[in-house]
């Protein structure tokens, strides 16, 4: 199997550091580790990396993070996997699509 790349700035993550509180619910949550903690908040320290699952949208009280869920490189991940062509956030390493 060839190893697949996510292309960059394809994410839907996106986060109101003003609502942010600090509780880092978020980094707990993350598969992917796109959150670090900043000055007692967080901040998206790897936003390529978001996967869009959307638990940190999900965990989060203050609504300070949101993101599409399902409709980016969680579910193209997976149609790629089981040979699924059409709309894909990743790419074979060289390139193709």
């Amino acid at each position: 199997m060839k190893r697949l790349m996510y292309l960059k700035d394809v994410v839907t993550l996106a986060f109101d550091g003003e609502k942010c509180t600090g509780c880092l619910m978020c980094l707990s949550v993350c598969p992917r580790g796109v959150l670090a903690a900043a000055n007692g908040k967080i901040e998206v320290a790897a936003r390529d990396a978001c996967i869009e699952c959307g638990a940190c949208q999900c965990n989060c009280p203050s609504l300070a993070l949101t993101v599409r869920s399902g409709v980016g490189c969680a579910s193209a991940v997976i149609n790629r996997m089981l040979g699924r062509k059409g709309a894909c956030c990743v790419v074979e390493e060289g390139g193709q699509a």
